[in-house]
């Protein structure tokens, strides 16, 4: 079902209440999703992204059902992962000679994917396209998070299309932020941020200055993933900007493994103790092979300290423990201090292979690994609850 959103622009993207994972099984959509794409009808009417692939012959169809495809003008491609272009050749099939504006990067994207010789017309930051009583400015947004990454500024609308910026991976048919429940809204919004976009933090922070220094009216944000900012718009862009700053709130995370719930005991005992020494920090404890793997990011991107564990297995940690400090390492989280921790039968490496990837990942280790050979007697339980109160008391130093 298509929605109109002003006069000029209507929605004919596409709700997936099914999608469970992303980008393979990188990124968990516990919510769904939604691949907005966006008919824009002045004296020119474009269409602003397509769907994903899977999508492609409903989306088409649909849109025949609006329009005459002939009559659409010019595609604007804002980023062109397949999430957004998949359904570009089944369209152009129907309309070959349609112009597609997409950034030069974005040109060479569509055609590593799609091996076409399309109608491609390059811009840049600053180009524009008239479609009569409005204008379609271009803002080259690279990084955020591809490098082909455009927003279009449309004038007169005042609406801003930000493709993956301000988006959220939530299915919903409310379409706005003033109709969905907004605990859900911000939880996804900010999981979205943390396990996508963190790690080009510098560049989000450049750009919304980029953005806010043109001084113009902004009414809305329509991402092509989740709702649609009408309701204060501006409010994403400044959780952005907080976001973007090495975030993180009162909050110390433990994440870990267990064989025979040796580490798991351990992990509860230091929790017990960094309650003792702060009983305002909020704790959390996560087992990294049962907690989401992206909800155990976003738990970390929120903390300003986190605790890793794991057992000693070959030699080393266990592999969802290994998954977690890679996913970390890769985030680039900035200025969060960590520890290491771990049970042990007869050798006991794990704790200071932890330590070294947590350093690796740009983590800064603030206490000497803490070992329990065996399963947790009294005065070890005793030894990890007077952890975490010395954990706490490093951290305020």
């Amino acid at each position: 079902m298509v929605k109109r959103i002003t006069n000029k622009v209507t929605w004919v993207g596409k709700v997936d209440w099914e999608l469970v994972y992303f980008h393979g099984k990188e990124y968990s959509t516990d919510k769904g999703s939604s691949y907005n794409s966006y008919l824009i009808r002045d004296k020119k009417t474009v269409l602003m992204d397509t769907v994903w692939g899977p999508y492609d012959r409903e989306f088409v169809e649909r849109l025949k059902e609006e329009i005459d495809l002939k009559d659409i003008d010019y595609i604007v491609m804002n980023h062109n992962e397949s999430d957004h272009s998949g359904a570009l050749p089944l369209l152009m099939a129907e309309i070959p000679d349609t112009p597609i504006y997409c950034t030069k990067k974005g040109e060479a994207i569509i055609r590593g994917h799609y091996h076409q010789d399309w109608n491609f017309v390059t811009v840049k930051t600053g180009d524009t396209l008239d479609l009569g009583d409005s204008k379609l400015v271009f803002i080259e947004a690279p990084m955020l998070h591809w490098p082909d990454t455009m927003f279009t500024y449309m004038t007169g609308e005042e609406i801003l299309f930000s493709n993956d910026g301000f988006g959220q991976h939530f299915a919903s048919e409310s379409l706005y932020n003033d109709k969905v429940d907004q605990g859900e809204l911000f939880h996804e919004a900010m999981k979205y941020y943390a396990n996508i976009l963190n790690l080009y933090s510098p560049m989000v922070t450049r750009k919304i200055k980029e953005i806010l220094d043109m001084n113009v009216p902004v009414k809305m944000i329509c991402p092509s993933h989740g709702v649609i900012w009408r309701n204060n718009p501006l409010e994403i862009v400044e959780m952005y900007q907080k976001w973007a700053d090495a975030y993180q709130e009162n909050q110390i995370t433990l994440i870990y493994d267990t064989m025979w719930n040796s580490t798991r005991r351990m992990a509860e005992c230091i929790a017990a103790g960094i309650r003792e020494a702060d009983p305002t920090v909020t704790v959390k404890l996560m087992n990294s092979s049962k907690a989401d793997k992206n909800d155990i990011c976003t738990e970390v991107f929120k903390s300003k300290a986190v605790l890793v564990g794991s057992p000693t297995v070959n030699y080393g940690f266990m592999y969802s423990i290994g998954g977690i400090l890679e996913m970390l390492k890769g985030l680039k989280f900035k200025n969060k201090k960590a520890a290491a921790f771990g049970s042990y039968g007869w050798t006991g490496e794990s704790p200071k292979q932890i330590h070294e990837h947590l350093e690796a990942g740009g983590f800064r280790v603030i206490a000497d690994d803490l070992k329990v050979m065996w399963v947790p007697d009294e005065e070890s339980r005793k030894l990890c609850i007077q952890f975490g109160r010395d954990f706490v008391k490093s951290l305020e130093q």
